[in-house]
Formats: structure tokens, C-alpha cells, sequence
């Protein structure tokens, strides 16, 4: 799934560590901010990039595959 510009539900919980309905609460708060600066957003899935940056600040996809 690390390939997708966006993560499902699933994914959000299994990485964050909490329950699917809880990451549904996530990705709602963070689709609203993401509307605010108008962009468009995806009902139950988040920009991977955006979700990176508000969870792990300087965290991207590279760093990701090097901590691995």
C-alpha cells in the first residue's frame, strides 16, 4: 500500500496503533484541515504526504523504506 497517494482507514489505524472507528475520527479532522486550504478531499482516506507531515513531522516515504 506504501505506493498509493492515499491511505485507507486500514492502514491510518494499523500504523497509528488504534481502532479503525478512532482513525476514522483522525482522517475526518485531518480532511478538514486540508479543506480549509482548499483542497479536495476523500471521504475515509488521507493524502500519504499530509498524514506524514502532521504525525511525523519530517517523516516522508524515503525515510520510511531507509528505517526499514
Amino acid at each position: 500500500m506504501a505506493g498509493t497517494m492515499f491511505m485507507r482507514v486500514e492502514e491510518v489505524a494499523e500504523e497509528m496503533g488504534v481502532s479503525v472507528s478512532y482513525a476514522y475520527k483522525l482522517i475526518r479532522k485531518l480532511n478538514k484541515e486540508l479543506k480549509a486550504t482548499g483542497c479536495i478531499s476523500i471521504p475515509g482516506r488521507i493524502d500519504r504526504k499530509f498524514f506524514h507531515e502532521k504525525f511525523y513531522s519530517t517523516k516522508t516515504e524515503s525515510t520510511q523504506k531507509g528505517a526499514n
